[in-house]
């Protein structure tokens, strides 16, 4: 009975830890202990001649290697802590951006393609290198303190002045950087302004948990970078006024997250969708819904042991705590001013995104055009459709009125006219309207013409897809399937026709595509007018003249909507796998 009692108390103690493990978040010491290898790694692109870290085709942003290294150093417990060698590598680093920095503290934006930009204050460089500078600068020789202090008052001094009239992603970086500076270079006034700054950022924040740039929500890498930089301030400030608006970030990512892990891109308006996995910032780290989806994350993620700046940064600022997921929901609607604007169903396998986000197409590269409006996920075969947007691309769009070959990409053009053709294509919607119930969708003005989308569950492995359009304008219509490239993979047609998805273009006419297609993992039944293309590419904006690689493309099935057709339909199925 005695031994009986004693092996209880052991299990109801093993549980009790194992919960309490479960519910916080710890992440420091894990971390500590890894770093030793990330700091080997950064080491190997380290050249000591230049201070320069990836020097083959050099950008001011390699030098960010620098936090990672300084933060190794300043932690006691890591193997290299006050290392004299490391901390030479650390200032050689610092002095490159000296070197090569112009009057006014900015640096050649250059690309690893070699193309230039300009010049730019990178605001991550900027960030890095103070909060590096804070972190060794009682240990480093004064003439080379000297050094820094000097070229940091200078580029802040210009920050300060230049860089934050503007409210968006980067200036909200350059003002956590600027708080920094304040605090370590001894200028009050900096802080004041970045915490003036900082709170305006806050209460921009739309009532769904993200930020507006362009006419809509940043979802992936750059909503991601206003967290990150109030992070970063409520580490060093303590300012609780952040903490509202970093919880309704955390939700707002949670609510936006595939199951895989993989952002939701069908409401995003900077970056299509992204096969990686996401592994959050250290602003996620202070809500428990926050770390939470960090926990989550990167549970995922592949990534995460290698990433050393972000296991820098939350070694340095993050906060471990206790964690509360985000409660799961099978329908979610994003509202904004009372107005549903975006939803996910969760229907078993199925998860979908819809956007009625609409903004009129921007003459701004990096503002893509909001035209791909469904996402279509299943737990068997990862993302099917959707897959994003672009711009010069219409055949990315969910509807197109009028003749999509009027709107394109021309190869080695730097300065292109993103603006169709008045009255004689519409491939963005003008109006959108999110319909909820249990057959969801969408209503969409094209120009004249009134368009519908309609989704309906016909058991676990089948979804319809229906698309339909008012005819009114005498424009050519059509709807657009967008599926994601799987290169190496094979498609078969109706016909019994199969090729392997690679470099070579493909088209299947309506008789060769032959109402079905196998694809994926998913098996699509479609209307006897349907044809499909590959590749159709987008128009990548972080490339100066747009230039996109094939695995960049989409597979795109385009669905003929006139008279004899107003309405179509596609079968969405996974099949059973045989037995």
């Amino acid at each position: 009975m005695k031994h009986d009692s004693l092996l209880f108390a052991c299990v109801m103690a093993i549980l009790f830890f194992s919960t309490a493990q479960a519910e916080d978040l710890r992440f420091k010491e894990k971390f500590v202990k890894q770093m030793p290898g990330r700091v080997r790694e950064i080491l190997k692109c380290y050249d000591p001649v230049t201070g320069h870290f990836d020097g083959a085709v050099w950008e001011c942003r390699d030098q960010n290697r620098m936090y990672a290294l300084a933060v190794a150093y300043a932690t006691a417990g890591h193997s290299r802590h006050k290392d004299p060698a490391l901390l030479e590598v650390i200032m050689k680093a610092g002095d490159a951006l000296i070197e090569a920095m112009d009057s006014e503290g900015a640096w050649v934006y250059r690309k690893k393609d070699g193309s230039t930009w300009g010049m730019i204050r990178s605001p991550w460089v900027y960030a890095r290198w103070i909060m590096t500078h804070e972190l060794i600068r009682d240990d480093m020789p004064a003439a080379r303190r000297d050094a820094w202090q000097k070229a940091l008052m200078l580029g802040f001094t210009v920050i300060s002045r230049k860089e934050m009239k503007d409210m968006h992603n980067i200036s909200s970086f350059h003002a956590m950087a600027l708080y920094q500076a304040g605090l370590t270079l001894e200028q009050p006034a900096w802080c004041r302004q970045a915490a003036d700054f900082l709170m305006k950022v806050v209460g921009a924040q739309n009532e769904g948990g993200y930020w507006k740039e362009g006419g809509g929500p940043l979802v992936v890498e750059y909503n991601s970078v206003y967290v990150e930089a109030l992070g970063h301030y409520y580490a060093m400030s303590h300012d609780r006024r952040v903490l509202p608006a970093l919880e309704k970030a955390a939700a707002y990512h949670a609510h936006f997250t595939y199951p895989d892990g993989r952002c939701v891109e069908t409401l995003d308006q900077r970056n299509p969708y992204s096969a990686e996995i996401p592994t959050g910032n250290v602003g996620f780290s202070f809500s428990a819904s926050g770390r939470a989806w960090l926990h989550q994350q990167w549970a995922k993620s592949t990534n995460l042991e290698r990433n050393a700046d972000l296991m820098a940064a939350m070694v340095h600022h993050g906060e471990e705590g206790p964690m509360e997921p985000v409660p799961a929901q099978d329908t979610f609607i994003l509202s904004e001013g009372g107005q549903p604007k975006a939803a996910t169903f969760r229907r078993g396998g199925w998860f979908v995104a819809l956007s009625a986000f609409t903004t009129p197409v921007s003459k701004v590269r990096w503002h893509q055009d909001r035209q791909n409006l469904v996402s279509i996920y299943h737990d068997a075969a990862g993302l099917i459709l959707g897959g994003g947007n672009t711009k010069l691309q219409p055949l990315w769009s969910t509807f197109t009125a009028g003749d999509p070959a009027l709107l394109f990409h021309r190869p080695g053009d730097t300065a292109p006219n993103f603006i169709p053709p008045e009255g004689k294509l519409f491939h963005v919607p003008s109006e959108a309207r999110l319909i909820e119930g249990p057959e969801p969708g969408l209503d969409l003005a094209y120009g004249p013409e009134q368009c519908r989308l309609r989704l309906r569950w016909i058991n676990p492995q089948k979804l319809a897809y229906q698309v339909e359009a008012s005819l009114a304008s005498g424009l050519p219509m059509a709807a657009h399937l967008t599926l994601l490239p799987r290169m190496g993979s094979t498609l078969q047609n109706g016909a019994g026709k199969t090729v392997v998805l690679g470099s070579e273009r493909l088209e299947w006419q309506p008789k060769e595509l032959a109402g079905m297609l196998l694809y994926g993992g998913c098996r699509f039944t479609l209307p006897p007018t349907a044809h499909l293309a590959w590749p159709i590419l987008p128009h990548n904006p972080y490339v100066k003249d747009g230039n996109a690689g094939t695995a960049e493309g989409r597979v795109v099935i385009t669905l003929p909507i006139d008279a004899g057709h107003p309405q179509q339909e596609v079968i969405v199925e996974i099949p059973q796998p045989e037995k």
